[in-house]
């Protein structure tokens, strides 16, 4: 049987690759470690995806975990200095563009549905890209615009820190998502912008009051890229039934997160996850919100992925799982790329 082609929602393979960190992975060969790169995610299907321009903290916070037997909770990061942001996005851009230089049309760095579309076509891997977290930006948006024009497509206003625009949800089990205030001022001017240019809105790390701002301001559909249902696995993180009922009625789109913490529910950073464990977060999203609103946003390069999937090379073993558990090939397509093409199209300008 061939392979299902996939678009996946969500990577952090920027921040191993050698254009970025000198003593990172060559992603056009394969590599032994990480999760993704151009061999392995062939071998997979996987013919593109969301690529994240994600921060690190300047300055790391230590121990800051707290664990008992059945709960974990991090301590929220602390804001990022808007100088440093912009360097680090700046130099993590630069080394996307350049590794798409360097591979001699093996990748395309893809702004419409239609290049996306194309580049399926030619057999050439595409890259849309995504920021996770805001902090590059300042009060003015004039940044926002300058990313635009340099092809960004996808932002998350924040990831799980507080910001200028809004407070990320913390990394917290068990823990409702409704964990802080929402938006500030500034978060609903960013969401208007959003829509003015046709950036897609990612919700997937902030707190609930926020979401709630996002869903009666925006005029687009509601997106997460890389989250999981809070009914199975009761993680912040995770998306409520409310918020997955929004979702829905907006036409939007959830991307199922591979992190075994968000799909266990235990919440154990353990990947020995089954597939079947895996599925039930898509049978019960998609029975929730339906068919056409479910896809996938793996976090590769992010988390600790179940050992049934390991890295993008066994991406088809989640498809066939799929499959077992009646999912039919028209439904495994939708999940597998032709949802993300159609939330796009309705998002970007």
């Amino acid at each position: 049987m061939d392979k299902i082609a996939i678009f996946d929602g969500h990577n952090d393979a920027v921040h191993l690759i050698r254009e970025y960190k000198p003593d990172g992975i060559d992603f056009l060969a394969a590599n032994a470690t990480g999760h993704l790169d151009l061999p392995r995610a062939r071998t997979g299907g996987m013919i593109g995806g969301f690529f994240a321009l994600w921060v690190p903290a300047e300055h790391p916070l230590e121990n800051t975990l707290t664990t008992t037997e059945s709960s974990y909770s991090v301590r929220m990061a602390e804001p990022l200095d808007p100088a440093y942001a912009r360097r680090e996005t700046a130099r993590q851009l630069a080394a996307l563009k350049s590794l798409e230089a360097r591979s001699e049309g093996s990748i395309r760095i893809a702004t419409t549905v239609t290049q996306l579309e194309q580049s399926h076509r030619d057999g050439v891997f595409s890259m849309l890209l995504h920021i996770e977290g805001a902090e590059a930006i300042g009060p003015d948006l004039t940044e926002l615009d300058a990313l635009y024009t340099q092809g960004l497509r996808s932002l998350g206003p924040v990831w799980s820190r507080p910001n200028l625009f809004g407070h990320g949800v913390p990394f917290a089990f068990p823990s409702s998502p409704d964990t802080g205030p929402g938006l500030t001022s500034a978060g609903f001017d960013l969401i208007h912008a959003f829509n003015r240019l046709g950036i897609m809105i990612d919700l997937s790390h902030l707190n609930e009051r926020g979401f709630w701002d996002v869903a009666r301001t925006s005029t687009a559909p509601l997106v997460a890229t890389h989250t999981c249902a809070h009914a199975l696995c009761p993680s912040a993180r995770n998306l409520t039934d409310r918020q997955l009922d929004a979702i829905r009625e907006s036409n939007g789109i959830v991307g199922v997160n591979f992190s075994v913490n968000d799909l266990r529910p235990d919440a154990n950073r353990n990947a020995d996850v089954s597939l079947d464990n895996v599925v039930r977060q898509f049978t019960y999203l998609t029975d929730r919100i339906g068919i056409d609103r479910v896809a996938l946003g793996s976090d590769f390069d992010g988390a600790t992925i179940p050992s049934a999937i390991g890295d993008a090379s066994g991406l088809q073993n989640l498809i066939a799982a799929l499959r077992t558990h009646g999912f039919d090939e028209a439904s495994l397509n939708k999940i597998a790329r032709e949802n993300w093409m159609r939330v796009l199209r309705l998002t970007l300008r």
